[in-house]
């Protein structure tokens, strides 16, 4: 893949699902409930393209694949796009801005509680994605930004409280739990199973011709 469109990639995962929404709604293809379909796709697409920058890190440590390294930031900044696109549909369109009725359902679903929560820890990482708060934050960046795996948490948390069927948000936790378990200290044991299975494979076949 050429750099140029190995940059284009996390464009087009981001913004293909959003020209398909804006088709939906021209075609007037948006279910009997659009609202509620409108806000169930972004808050989807939000987890999943969170998921998918979490991702990068783990397949770039454990296989090698450098460029993807490129796709986490931009992955992540759709996520936090469709997350407010998620959060304005249920506020202004959903409950109309009432700002009563909002504090209200708040206060007693506790799947928009951790929603909420969610949406909080991803404003400041949205914010400080820039190298520029980078080098200001120095070390506490890294620190700041681990949140995210908390905010991931909490949206698996909120799918799956609404959710009827829960196999889409278990699905959604137990790739989040594989991604966590990707950061734990294990790739140079990892690197030396790898090594000792390719040279016992070479002892057994003997030397390639």
């Amino acid at each position: 893949m050429t750099a140029n469109f190995i940059r284009l990639v996390p464009h087009l995962i981001g913004l293909l699902p959003l020209a398909l929404l804006i088709g939906d709604a021209l075609g007037n293809r948006l279910t009997a409930n659009p609202i509620q379909y409108l806000t169930q796709r972004t808050g989807w697409l939000a987890l999943a393209l969170l998921l998918a920058s979490l991702a990068c890190t783990p397949l770039n440590r454990w296989l090698g694949w450098k460029p993807v390294m490129r796709w986490r930031k931009p992955l992540g900044l759709y996520s936090f796009g469709y997350a407010s696109l998620h959060l304005a549909i249920f506020g202004a369109l959903d409950y109309g801005l009432d700002l009563d009725l909002i504090a209200q359902a708040v206060i007693e679903k506790r799947y928009i509680i951790a929603g909420f929560l969610a949406f909080l820890l991803l404003v400041p990482l949205a914010i400080t994605s820039t190298t520029g708060w980078q080098r200001r934050l120095k070390q506490w960046w890294r620190r700041l930004h681990r949140l995210v795996y908390l905010a991931a948490a909490l949206a698996v948390a909120h799918y799956l409280w609404l959710s009827k069927d829960p196999r889409p948000a278990l699905i959604a936790g137990g790739i989040l739990a594989v991604l966590l378990l990707a950061r734990l200290p294990a790739r140079q044991s990892w690197q030396r199973v790898v090594q000792w299975r390719y040279e016992r494979t070479e002892r057994q076949t003997g030397p390639r011709r």
